[in-house]
């Protein structure tokens, strides 16, 4: 068990590495809602510990983009079901469709990834099941060339956390801690009852 602020902030911050990193690990695809009180499950793709900031994709003809842009609060709900920790965090979306943190990210991506960004945009409806994706490209992987139309339709969400609650959960008595951001930047805790 953890007895340390300290301690806690650096498990925060290895599993919240580690999730972006690591498609096995459980907090990988956390639950993201937004302020209408929509929640989605989405791939985190990268968690920068010194500016407190989660990365993830989106398309940017998708309902949440709208929805984060005209309000940007965020709530993003991590679970490590083996190692029984929870954490909630709470902070600001930000959409970027361009720039070299969004052009970054769509240069990392793979071809066979980026073809979702060729589609009908997300919530698009059909009188059948569908993938969205044009036909010739259903289990196959577009060219570049191919894919220079989907660049527009990509973006990066990055959320800037000013809130995070961290849950050990055990039979034995759960322990809980809070941090929020304080004004000089740092994470200011408390213990809480769970």
């Amino acid at each position: 068990m953890l007895h340390t602020f300290e301690d806690v902030t650096r498990d925060l911050i290895d599993r919240l590495t580690n999730a972006a990193k690591d498609r096995k690990c459980p907090m990988h695809t956390p639950a993201v809602v937004t302020s209408d009180i929509d929640a989605r499950t989405m791939v985190l793709r990268e968690f920068d510990a010194e500016s407190r900031t989660l990365r993830f994709h989106t398309d940017t003809r998708a309902p949440k983009v709208a929805t984060i842009e005209a309000d940007p609060r965020m709530a993003v709900l991590f679970y490590d079901k083996p190692a029984k920790v929870q954490i909630r965090a709470r902070g600001e979306g930000r959409i970027l469709r361009s720039g070299p943190v969004a052009d970054s990210a769509w240069e990392r991506g793979d071809n066979f990834a980026r073809r979702c960004y060729l589609g009908e945009g997300p919530g698009t409806f059909s009188d059948e099941p569908i993938s969205g994706l044009p036909p010739e490209f259903e289990g196959s992987e577009p060219s570049d060339e191919q894919l220079i139309p989907a660049r527009e339709n990509f973006a990066v969400l990055l959320v800037e956390l000013h809130a995070l609650d961290w849950s050990y959960l055990a039979h034995t008595g759960h322990v809980r801690a809070q941090f929020m951001r304080g004004e000089d930047g740092e994470w200011d805790g408390r213990w809480v009852s769970p």
